[in-house]
């Protein structure tokens, strides 16, 4: 086996997925392994691919937007469109992060303000109690 081959074992070491994810990668077409019967030979171009699949996902990419971009490595413009088109689509999920994360914000802060009611008013409950 050359050097730049990896079984489907030693990507899953190598970026702690599941031999499942890895055959579901491939059966969405993002990841295209060779084949030798039943085997599979992950190569360099296999291995970038996943990083940035994993890298997406952790993101919140989808997995369509993935393989747009993916596609886009090929066109022949120093990868000028997938960056292009990458940062297209951080933007808008940046975007949608922080107002989710605004979102939280504001319920955290709602239901820090009803607990901090809710511990005064068993407060109060337990002072009549005792008294």
């Amino acid at each position: 086996m050359p050097d730049d081959l990896m079984t489907i074992r030693q990507m899953c070491d190598a970026f702690d997925v599941t031999p499942r994810t890895l055959r579901f990668y491939e059966a969405k077409e993002l990841l295209f392994p060779q084949r030798e019967g039943q085997r599979r030979w992950f190569t360099r171009r296999d291995r970038a691919r996943l990083k940035l699949i994993l890298r997406g996902k952790r993101f919140g990419f989808s997995l369509e937007d993935i393989r747009q971009l993916l596609d886009l490595y090929t066109l022949g413009d120093n990868q000028y469109t997938q960056l292009a088109r990458s940062y297209e689509i951080g933007q808008e999920r940046l975007d949608s992060m922080k107002a989710q994360r605004a979102e939280l914000d504001t319920a955290i802060d709602d239901l820090e303000e009803q607990l901090s009611w809710g511990a005064k008013m068993m407060n109060q409950i337990q002072g009549r109690k005792a008294g």
